[in-house]
């Protein structure tokens, strides 16, 4: 059967991604909606499964992986500035607004903390392939928005321990907690300084086939790994790393031109198909109003929060939108908070679906955004 869906997943996201592109719409939008489509709120041809969620995993994973090859470094640390600055005002004002939105929804003040904090993650995967089809990823921009998704997303990972221990009564250590990141990114630091160049030298002497792009494969799902498991730390945030410094070597060129046909040929249609998969009408019309408001509210609270962050940091008006704008995916980050939300009952199993689509829904808007407001650089579509 999971044979049949790669036929139908990667027939269907080639052509609405082409259709997209011919509508003037980054492909990525056209491959989110056909998700949606094939998925079971409406054709029911692909239904989610685990090997659906491995597939999906890897093509995050390896978006990211491309993501920190193509990043330049220098440009990363000469922003950093401003990517603190964004990621802060992206975390504060979604808080701000939803917190006494969820209250006034009737949601008790734990429940409406989690939304809060449910809304200030983002999703820059989404953001990355966008860019990246625009021309705007290798940018002072695009470098401030990859910095401060990273960013954005520790923060609320410490900030989300630190409520449920308290909402749930977890036994968690915050010092431990914080002391953890931090000790993941000096493993993070020294790996990539110490232990890469002389690995990929190793392995790129093995008389086997494609041994190079193995043997970066296996330093970006261990480290993704290593960061999830040991560290609480996302996936996508170990591979971007193991991605910029693999870049700083002198196999940067090879493992890119090597990894990218294997993305997105066949691993990357299924992440954006599976964010459709979540997707269901079921009870909708009772939830409208809180999926309305509060769709407004993740929207323009990101847009906002994180614009004023970029000005702060001296970006024009035009980019501060734009960086704004790429912020506002909240994308598979915020659809993995919700399940946990459901599970330990801080999200109220009636207001789960409509979370799920106001999630769908930030994630949907971005590319268009991003492409209204910063235009093309040039006409490379993947």
């Amino acid at each position: 059967m999971f044979i049949f869906q790669i036929v139908i997943v990667l027939i269907a996201t080639k052509l609405a991604g082409h259709l997209s592109v011919r509508l003037g719409q980054p492909s990525v939008l056209g491959k989110i909606l056909i998700g949606i489509i094939i998925g079971p709120a409406m054709l029911g041809w692909v239904t989610d499964s685990d090997v659906m969620q491995a597939f999906s995993q890897i093509g995050v994973i390896l978006l990211m992986f491309l993501a920190g090859l193509e990043t330049d470094l220098e440009e990363l640390n000469a922003n950093m500035k401003g990517a603190i600055f964004v990621a802060i005002g992206g975390v504060i004002l979604p808080i701000a607004m939803s917190y006494p939105l969820a209250l006034a929804f009737g949601l008790s003040q734990g429940q409406a903390i989690f939304v809060g904090l449910t809304l200030a993650a983002t999703s820059v995967s989404i953001s990355v392939q966008t860019l990246n089809e625009i021309g705007w990823l290798k940018s002072k921009e695009g470098s401030v928005l990859l910095g401060a998704a990273v960013l954005d997303d520790i923060i609320v990972v410490v900030m989300l321990a630190i409520a449920m221990s308290f909402l749930i009564g977890d036994d968690v250590s915050i010092p431990a907690l914080i002391g953890g990141k931090v000790f993941f990114f000096v493993l993070l630091f020294v790996v990539a300084k110490y232990v890469i160049p002389p690995f990929l030298k190793m392995f790129s002497r093995l008389k086997v086939t494609e041994a190079l792009l193995s043997g970066s494969l296996v330093a970006c799902f261990a480290m993704a790994y290593v960061g999830e498991h040991y560290f609480g730390i996302a996936t996508i945030i170990g591979a971007f790393f193991m991605g910029i410094a693999i870049g700083r070597t002198e196999f940067k060129e090879t493992v890119e031109h090597k990894v990218e046909p294997l993305a997105s040929s066949l691993f990357v249609p299924f992440f954006f198909v599976s964010i459709g998969l979540s997707v269901t009408f079921d009870g909708i019309t009772e939830n409208i109003w809180f999926l309305v408001i509060f769709s407004i509210v993740a929207i323009f609270s990101k847009l906002i929060g994180s614009g004023l962050g970029a000005k702060l940091a001296g970006f024009n008006w035009r980019s501060s939108a734009g960086i704004g704008s790429g912020m506002v995916s909240r994308g598979e980050v915020a659809l993995i908070l919700a399940a946990m939300g459901l599970s330990s009952g801080l999200l109220p199993a009636e207001d789960y679906t409509p979370m799920v689509i106001v999630i769908i829904v930030t994630t949907l808007v971005t590319p268009p955004m991003l492409k209204g407001i910063f235009g093309e650089r040039d006409h490379y579509h993947s």
